[in-house]
């Protein structure tokens, strides 16, 4: 796909998801009312560390018996707002199914800088294949997830030469990425930036669509229908870009009618929505050794 050519006005219109959203104050209400209730309903295990930086700690929701895999969902927020305790809505549909669901917090611009956010997340899927099961979770299969920034951060993660890490592959099954960014150049222009501090060259060496995959396993792209054009071309973007990690069967990104940038999300809080069913059917077929470890 042809990029536009970005100006300041034309970011903000495709990049301000509040702006774009006037009712967002309401969903994101309804981020932490859901997710109150699946801490309250599910005890989950909170703030393990998997890190040395402030915000290197993730919760972990467990099944009664042994998982059947884990789910690491990623949230967004710009990589500059937002916590894991309001995305913990995600994990009570998966938990029913017996899979294990960690949820990620990583510090935040412009505190550090997006680049170490990208290091901080591949310590997280480090510290989950090597002390998760002391702590009740398992990694085959393990399953990576992300909203928004998160997106961005779990395409990264496939993204990763994880040989320079010591792994022999990815140490990961399958992705999502939902709403994700995957070209970082527009934001060079958008009043986010003033926290981001992204120059060209750095939102290039950090924008997926514009890197290899290193990791052998599928990437599900998913968007809501109502989302503004820019989210809509990015998700396109990815999945053109890397036609050697999409799932089997899907012949484009996943759109989801009548769901914006902040309800979008709210639909893996649904055991019956179809992008619920795109991680079960990723955490199945990867149990199958249909995706191999």
């Amino acid at each position: 796909m042809t990029a536009p050519e970005y100006t300041r006005e034309s970011v903000e219109r495709g990049y301000n998801n509040r702006a774009a959203v006037p009712d967002h104050p309401r969903w994101i209400t309804e981020w932490t009312a859901r997710s109150r209730a699946a801490i309250d309903a599910l005890r989950p295990k909170l703030d393990l560390r998997y890190g040395p930086r402030p915000q290197e700690t993730l919760d972990l929701f467990l099944p009664p018996r042994e998982p059947r895999g884990t789910f690491v969902f990623i949230h967004g927020g710009y990589w500059r707002a937002f916590d894991k305790v309001d995305h913990a809505f995600v994990a009570p549909p998966l938990v029913a199914q017996g899979y294990a669901v960690a949820l990620l917090n990583y510090d935040l611009c412009p505190n550090v800088p997006l680049a170490a956010i990208v290091e901080e997340i591949q310590r997280a899927v480090i510290w989950i294949v090597g002390e998760g099961v002391a702590h009740g979770a398992v990694t085959a299969p393990l399953v990576i997830a992300g909203h928004s920034a998160g997106g961005h951060l779990t395409s990264m993660l496939f993204a990763t030469d994880w040989t320079r890490l010591g792994f022999t592959r990815a140490p990961f099954h399958a992705g999502l990425s939902l709403s994700g960014l995957h070209d970082l150049a527009p934001l060079v222009y958008s009043s986010y930036n003033v926290d981001l501090k992204l120059e060209p060259q750095t939102a290039l060496r950090l924008s997926p669509a514009h890197l290899p995959a290193h990791a052998n396993a599928p990437l599900a792209i998913a968007v809501g229908a109502d989302e503004t054009p820019e989210f809509i071309r990015q998700s396109q973007l990815m999945f053109d870009a890397w036609p050697d990690n999409r799932p089997t069967g899907m012949i484009g990104p996943l759109v989801i009618p009548e769901r914006h940038h902040f309800n979008v999300v709210l639909e893996l809080s649904d055991p019956g929505s179809a992008l619920t069913q795109v991680v079960l059917g990723l955490l199945e077929d990867a149990r199958s050794s249909r995706y191999p470890a």
